[in-house]
């Protein structure tokens, strides 16, 4: 495999210069008090530790990784509700790092997100209508009463609810309405980019196919790009057109979502998606998992940030690779890049049983 800088693989990996975000050597560091008498730190988190990647216009990117390894983090720096300790996120040819809160106003509108809590997400206090038209007033986008009360009948309508309904408090919801709701409220003020934090982990299978069925819909009328974060790897491949995995903090491997359960490559993938149920229980009883340890204690400083939980870690004497040496994604095919020394020199039979 051929090493790249990262800026440049993720560049290549939308094969086109049609690019609406672009995240670039992202970091968001939290400090570690020192206790009740002290202020000053004694270490740091690295919640998202030198992220990048791209989105383009009308495209889709899940991100996915389990609980803890920074995915959600990512998308608050992306919509500036956490100030990045380092690196850029540039939207539409404009760096959001260097934007001051007045100008950074007028970017909220054009990049919205849908959280993951349907329940907590909505002002009780507000009705549906109030919820789904406060963006209209926020940002100007009526004229008047009359303009306003259209506007949100069609939003409702085009998320699948009744016009009526605008008269409605949250709990008079069921949980995926209260999501097409927040879908609405995010819509409303005309984004170009819908940032996704785990839209469907909170509801029912039936209820989550609706959902990304509704999302793709109106993707593909708005031409919106989309930021999918998930754990959710079937949901993401199936909806996505790319996937990035993160593991700690790092974007671990870069693929197309055709093909992505046979064509991942990294260890850490290739584990999260033996953990996955196959539909055959046979098949699903023959296939062998792989158990990763649990995140304890920070990443290493040096070497492979997934090195001590890696099945696929070898000692190549002292030091090993592995712990000496930091890998870069590396080219594994087309639109394909991976972050690991090794899994190159495997047989494939071996990364898919582990």
């Amino acid at each position: 495999m051929t090493t790249m800088p990262e800026a440049a693989a993720s560049n290549a990996a939308t094969q086109n210069d049609d690019i609406l975000l672009e995240v670039k050597n992202l970091k968001m560091y939290f400090p570690v008090g020192g206790g009740f008498l002290s202020r000053k730190p004694v270490g740091y988190v690295k919640a998202v530790d030198d992220v990048s990647f791209t989105v383009k216009r009308g495209e889709t990117l899940g991100l996915v990784g389990e609980s803890g390894c920074g995915k959600t983090t990512t998308g608050r720096c992306i919509l500036q509700l956490y100030k990045p300790t380092a690196g850029q996120v540039i939207f539409d040819g404009q760096d959001l790092t260097e934007l001051n809160s007045k100008r950074m106003r007028a970017i909220r509108r054009e990049m919205q997100v849908i959280f993951q809590d349907p329940y907590s997400s909505l002002n009780p206090r507000m009705t549906a209508g109030n919820i789904i038209g406060e963006p209209l007033i926020v940002h100007g986008l009526v004229s008047g009463k009359q303009e306003y009360r259209e506007k949100v009948s069609e939003l409702l309508t085009n998320v699948g609810l009744n016009p009526y309904m605008a008269d409605r408090f949250p709990h008079e919801f069921s949980g995926g309405q209260r999501q097409r709701i927040g879908i609405a409220r995010a819509l409303a003020a005309e984004p170009s980019v819908l940032v996704c934090d785990e839209p469907t982990s909170a509801l029912d299978v039936s209820i989550q196919s609706q959902i990304l069925n509704l999302l793709g819909e109106l993707q593909r009328e708005l031409g919106l790009s989309i930021l999918f974060i998930s754990h959710n790897l079937p949901a993401v491949a199936m909806f996505a057109q790319r996937v990035a995995v993160m593991e700690r903090g790092r974007v671990v491997e870069v693929l197309p979502s055709a093909g992505f359960e046979t064509h991942a490559r990294h260890p850490y993938t290739r584990a999260l998606l033996s953990a996955v149920p196959l539909a055959d229980p046979l098949e699903d009883r023959k296939r062998r998992r792989i158990p990763l340890p649990g995140l304890e204690g920070r990443a290493p400083e040096t070497g492979c940030a997934f090195q001590p939980r890696c099945w696929l870690y070898r000692d190549q004497g002292e030091p090993s690779r592995c712990r000496a040496e930091r890998p870069d994604l590396r080219v594994a095919g087309p639109g394909h890049y991976v972050r690991c020394h090794f899994c190159d020199e495997v047989e494939p039979a071996q990364l898919q049983t582990g």
